[in-house]
């Protein structure tokens, strides 16, 4: 890890599918946390939660970049799906992801830096995952 890479952790899930969703993303610099969030999505699918996973740190990313001398974005997520959609590997078919997809390409550009964006394995994706859960427990327990 470079001081000038930001490496971010997205992941987005759902309880049945669809199902209550969450999502949550966790950024770092040279392993020291710099920010992590989480949203309850309520009902959604996980393919919906994992994209919404990806915008939220994307609109994070969008409004600290400035301040943090980065030149390279590594997005990782244990999504292929999503994944290989955002390389432009498979086309989005689905409706409801089309929107996503563009939103996502769109604020990647606007950022105007290098993004690496890979699927890793969920045993690396840890953190993120666990964030999810967190805020899923979190607002269905209110219910």
């Amino acid at each position: 890890m470079k001081d000038d890479e930001l490496i971010v952790h997205t992941d987005g899930g759902a309880r049945g599918n669809p199902g209550p969703a969450a999502c949550a993303f966790i950024a770092e610099i040279s392993g020291k946390v710099l920010n992590t969030e989480s949203l309850y999505l309520g009902r959604s699918t996980n393919n919906y939660a994992e994209y919404q996973g990806v915008i939220l740190a994307l609109g994070w990313i969008k409004d600290n970049y400035k301040n943090l001398k980065i030149s390279t974005i590594f997005l990782n997520l244990d999504s292929e799906l999503v994944v290989r959609q955002l390389n432009g590997i498979y086309k989005v078919k689905d409706i409801n992801l089309i929107k996503l997809h563009q939103q996502s390409v769109q604020l990647c550009k606007n950022i105007g830096l290098k993004f690496i964006i890979k699927n890793i394995p969920r045993s690396q994706n840890k953190v993120a995952d666990f964030l999810v859960n967190k805020e899923l427990d979190k607002n269905l327990i209110k219910k």
